[in-house]
């Protein structure tokens, strides 16, 4: 029978604070790596991994062709399922489509609003929600279910590691747009408002909480791996980084920076 696919996005995380935190359970699923995002926010880097690619390592002196070739023959191990390859994919380059062509029930749990159903991340989907709470993965962790006679893949965007990384957001400043993307972007228009920006020590205070947050999912995690059968494949990674301070820059998005694209990546089945 085919593997069971757990995809799991830790929103906004970058390399340094999963390396920095303790992850006794992703261990278990696997040696995480310093890799590569192809966007700098959530929605274009979520429409690339669920076209079946994952954050890159950036090598050198390759064709982009074969590094893509490569990357799409993986997922005959993932899964169990001989034959998969770029061509598998085309013309939909849809995951969840190749999955549910598969026999697959494909489900997608979503944080983030600008992920949220009426976008086109839910086709080929028979079940899509954006959770009401920003920090549920608990709750995600609740609603999956397995079934021993079909094969489901679970894609879980998570936003415990976004901004404001589970702290009250009355306690900090407004940053129109960061938290609830897009819903009071407009609040302030015509007014004459500036956000307050973070101060160095605040700066370094939210990579600490960042960090934290990514201990807090490990900690869910050990749920889901206990309820996943043997041989589930867990990928575990984040759509993009953070800026912390560095050279002026907070957040991500519109900005080019390094630590921006740089995420953790880690993959491997339940033994």
């Amino acid at each position: 029978m085919s593997h069971n696919l757990v995809f799991i996005v830790m929103d906004s995380c970058r390399f340094d604070s999963y390396s920095a935190a303790k992850t006794p359970n992703m261990d278990r699923i696997g040696a995480g790596e310093r890799r590569f995002a192809y966007a700098s926010w959530t929605s274009p880097s979520h429409y690339t991994y669920l076209m079946g690619m994952v954050p890159h390592d950036s090598p050198q002196h390759v064709f982009a062709s074969e590094v893509y070739k490569k990357d799409f023959v993986k997922w005959v191990d993932r899964l169990g399922i001989d034959g998969l390859s770029f061509k598998s994919f085309i013309p939909n380059l849809s995951l969840p489509k190749v999955l549910q062509d598969q026999g697959y029930r494909t489900v997608g749990r979503v944080s983030m609003p600008v992920l949220n159903p009426a976008s086109h991340l839910n086709r080929h989907f028979d079940d899509y929600k954006l959770m009401s709470n920003h920090n549920d993965f608990a709750g995600m962790v609740e609603e999956i279910e397995f079934d021993e006679d079909e094969p489901s893949f679970h894609f879980l965007n998570l936003g415990e590691t976004h901004y404001p990384y589970m702290l009250d957001p009355k306690s900090l400043p407004h940053i129109s747009g960061v938290h609830g993307v897009f819903k009071r972007m407009d609040d302030t228009l015509g007014q004459d408002t500036e956000d307050q920006f973070f101060d160095e020590k605040q700066m370094r205070d939210l990579h600490q909480q960042q960090i934290k947050t990514v201990e807090y999912v490990d900690g869910v995690l050990d749920a889901l791996i206990a309820k996943a059968p043997v041989n589930t494949h867990f990928i575990i990674t984040a759509d993009h980084g953070e800026c912390f301070g560095e050279n002026g820059y907070f957040g991500h998005g519109p900005i080019v920076h390094e630590k921006v694209l740089e995420v953790p990546f880690l993959e491997g089945k339940k033994r």
